[in-house]
């Protein structure tokens, strides 16, 4: 319906690619026609998607709704033996599939299509006559989890969830013609299908980047004239290493989210591009992306504030969408008072809440998240991390996240990591794994780095165990593996 709705008003806007030579509304419209119809003679299934961003993607993913079939990309980079083990899960199915993964992805009942040549095979193809109709309660999207501190669960969002997420939170047709938006995170990353929803419903054309490198995004920022974008905090930080004051004159506005984004980083780039609106974008997977926003107003002020508690809400995630409803919960379930952590529940209509074969939501629509989380006085909320992150030090819980952004602050320190390490007297003690800064010379001691966090916060957070590292374990999306760290220990 939305593509219908796009193409009806819009389709000889480039939406895809290059503005001589993109993929126009209307002929994403007729491709996914197509593919739907080739999907007819199929097994019923999913459609599965192997590769890096493209123009494939978008023609699968509403191909695949078109055909009332879920779509399920999946993250190229993994083992074999994972990425098939997921794709049996599901078969049979259809799997879109660049060329460097077709022997990975083979399972039984399972059907290939070339990702590269997937527009050029449809044109043969008639597409089926009469409306696209879809029940809304249908499987639209089956999105495995990232799984940072265990095994990945499939998601499932239906076309209700991510048909009310794009409604509530983008104007339709609000894009103007000039306007272009830096698509570099990955096609398995819930940003990467919801900047497809978004930038089709407002007319954005996606500049898609396959392969992040802040080199290289910076120059197709440059070079395409873009003026929108969404990065992860990582991607954000190795950018604003290669960048120069005033490079990028076009863009107007900079979404991230997906991590905890330090506030040094964030400083550093609102300097480097200070007419850019920047926004921080909290969500989930099974949210269907955003719930909570910190605006670019909320940037200004807190970037101008000398009150400390003001320009700390750069560290925040901003306050819930209209549409959505967040509450912070103690272990009992019981909502608490501004300034008490707790674990974050999500209620609204784009809120899906579901694992395939089970509903997590509660009896009145609550998705408990487990993140932890606060909200300050004036509304504003604070991601702490993974409740399960929470380090449990002789009966008092301590944030890893409080601890990380005052080692951030120090100014030999590049990356830091905070788990807990199990001990015998305290149950827990805080362990830091902390990558410094190029060059630095001297380099802090461990000792060095405990008087720092024992100055500003107190001694109970100063880490018991630093371990000195060149680069942290990552997800493709930059989240910390704090399993893998946990491991080692």
């Amino acid at each position: 319906m939305l593509l219908e709705m796009a193409s009806s008003g819009m389709g000889d806007r480039v939406i895809v690619g290059p503005l001589d030579g993109g993929l126009t509304v209307a002929g994403l419209f007729d491709a996914a026609g197509r593919l739907a119809a080739r999907l007819e003679g199929l097994p019923p299934g999913p459609v599965a998607f192997v590769d890096v961003t493209s123009a494939a993607l978008p023609v699968s993913l509403f191909g695949a709704a078109w055909a009332g079939r879920p779509f399920m990309p999946l993250n190229y980079r993994l083992a074999d033996d994972a990425l098939q083990a997921l794709l049996a899960r599901v078969a049979p199915a259809a799997v879109v599939v660049g060329a460097d993964h077709g022997a990975r992805a083979a399972v039984d009942g399972a059907v290939q299509w070339d990702a590269s040549g997937l527009l050029a095979s449809l044109a043969d193809v008639e597409k089926p006559a009469g409306d696209c109709l879809v029940d809304p309660d249908e499987v639209a999207v089956l999105l495995p989890t990232s799984g940072t501190s265990g095994d990945p669960k499939l998601a499932v969002l239906r076309h209700k969830h991510l048909f009310s997420y794009v409604i509530g939170s983008v104007e339709m047709m609000g894009a103007g013609e000039d306007e272009a938006t830096l698509v570099s995170v990955p096609p398995y990353h819930i940003a990467g299908l919801a900047s497809v929803l978004t930038s089709l419903y407002s007319g954005r054309r996606m500049v898609q980047l396959p392969a992040f490198d802040p080199a290289a995004w910076v120059r197709l920022a440059r070079d395409e004239s873009v003026t929108h974008a969404l990065l992860v905090p990582t991607m954000l930080a190795r950018i604003t290493e290669v960048l120069s004051a005033g490079e990028l004159p076009a863009l107007r506005h900079l979404a991230y989210g997906g991590g905890r984004m330090p506030r040094p980083v964030i400083e550093r780039a609102m300097a480097l591009l200070p007419s850019t609106d920047f926004v921080n974008a909290y969500g989930l997977t099974e949210t269907s992306s955003t719930v909570s926003v910190l605006t670019p107003d909320d940037h200004r002020e807190a970037i101008a504030s000398t009150d400390p508690a003001v320009r700390n809400r750069l560290t925040s995630v901003g306050r819930p969408l209209p549409t959505v409803e967040i509450s912070v919960r103690d272990a009992d379930g019981n909502p608490v008072e501004a300034g008490v952590s707790g674990e974050l529940w999500v209620r609204g209509e784009q809120v899906a809440g579901e694992y395939a074969g089970k509903s997590v939501t509660d009896d009145e629509g609550w998705f408990p998240t487990k993140d932890g989380g606060w909200f300050d006085d004036e509304g504003y909320l604070y991601v702490d991390g993974r409740v399960d992150d929470v380090i449990v030090r002789g009966g008092e819980n301590l944030s890893p996240g409080e601890i990380e952004d005052v080692l951030l602050n120090h100014p030999a320190v590049r990356e830091v990591a905070v788990t807990g390490a199990p001990d015998e007297e305290w149950g827990e003690v805080v362990a830091a794994f902390v990558v410094l800064e190029e060059g630095t010379d001297p380099p802090p001691s461990e000792d060095d780095l405990r008087a720092w966090v024992t100055d500003k916060l107190r001694s109970s957070r100063a880490p018991a165990i630093i371990r000195f590292r060149d680069t942290l374990p990552v997800t493709d999306t930059g989240k910390v593996l704090r399993r893998v760290l946990r491991a080692e220990l």
